[in-house]
C-alpha cells in the first residue's frame, strides 16, 4: 500500500471517528489542495455510503450520506421527515433561525472583506486571497436575547434550553458563557443556496427583522435592506 492511500485511510478514518476536522489540521489542509489525495478520501468514505462536505466559507469539513445509503438506512418513510438527526420541530425551528442569525451575517461579513483586501492587491492578485475564516466573521449571538425575541414561538425557556443542547450535541452550534456561536457543522450540513432564497424572500425575514442582538440584528437589517432595494430596482427596470 502506498503512502498516498495511508494518507487517504487516516484521514478517511479521522473523519468516520470525529465526524468533522478542522480545515488547518496538516492532512486536511494538504487533502485540499492535493487532488489524487482528495479523489482517494472521497473514494474511501464511498465505499460505506458518504461524502466528504466541504465548504469554503466553513473552518471545517465533515462527512454526510450518500443518497442511496440514506434510502438503505432510513427507509422511505425516515426520508420523508423533517430531519435524521432526531430533531423535534421545534429544534429544527430553532436551527434555522441560529443559522440565519449566524450563517447570513457571516457569509455577508466574509465576502465584504475578501472584496476589500482583493481591491488592496489589484486585479492580478484578486482570485488568490482567500476567504476570512469563519470563526473571525461569524456573529456570536446573546442567549438572552435569542429568549426574549424567539422564545415564545420556540417553546419557552424549558424548551429552547433543551433544543439548544441538542444542536450543541450535534456539532451545530458551540456555547461561550450565555453566548451563541457557530459550530463545526452549521454552515456544512444546512445548503446555503437553498435556504437563504427562502428565509430573506418569506415571510421568516419579518420575524428575524425584529431580532434585537446586539451584534446579528444590525447585519441581518442590512441584509435585508439591500435585498428590498435589490427588488425594487428589478421592479422599476
Amino acid at each position: 500500500m502506498s503512502n498516498q492511500l495511508d494518507d487517504a485511510a487516516q484521514l478517511a478514518a479521522q473523519l468516520l471517528a470525529r465526524r468533522w476536522l478542522p480545515r488547518s489540521q496538516p492532512l486536511v489542509k494538504r487533502a485540499l489542495i492535493d487532488q489524487e489525495l482528495w479523489r482517494a478520501v472521497n473514494e474511501r468514505v464511498a465505499a460505506v455510503g458518504l461524502r466528504v462536505v466541504d465548504n469554503v466559507y466553513a473552518d471545517h469539513i465533515s462527512v454526510a450520506m450518500l443518497r442511496p445509503a440514506e434510502v438503505a438506512v432510513f427507509g422511505e418513510t425516515g426520508l420523508a421527515a423533517n430531519n435524521n438527526l432526531d430533531l423535534p420541530r421545534d429544534g429544527v425551528a430553532l436551527l434555522v433561525v441560529v443559522w440565519a442569525l449566524i450563517v447570513l451575517p457571516k457569509r455577508q461579513r466574509q465576502l465584504a472583506r475578501a472584496e476589500e483586501a482583493a481591491e488592496g492587491q489589484g486585479e492580478m492578485f484578486a482570485t488568490d486571497k482567500p476567504l476570512p475564516n469563519a470563526s473571525s466573521s461569524a456573529p456570536t449571538l446573546s442567549y438572552r436575547s435569542l429568549l426574549a425575541d424567539f422564545g415564545n414561538q420556540l417553546g419557552k425557556k424549558m424548551r429552547l434550553d433543551s433544543n439548544l443542547k441538542l444542536l450543541e450535541r450535534q456539532g451545530f452550534i458551540t456555547r461561550k458563557g450565555e453566548d451563541i456561536a457557530e459550530g463545526p457543522l452549521l454552515d456544512l450540513l444546512l445548503d446555503y443556496d437553498t435556504l437563504a432564497p427562502r428565509i430573506l424572500d418569506g415571510a421568516l425575514a419579518d420575524v428575524l427583522a425584529r431580532s434585537t442582538d446586539g451584534e446579528a440584528s444590525p447585519m441581518l437589517a442590512a441584509i435585508l435592506a439591500a435585498r428590498h432595494n435589490e427588488e425594487s430596482d428589478l421592479s422599476d427596470a
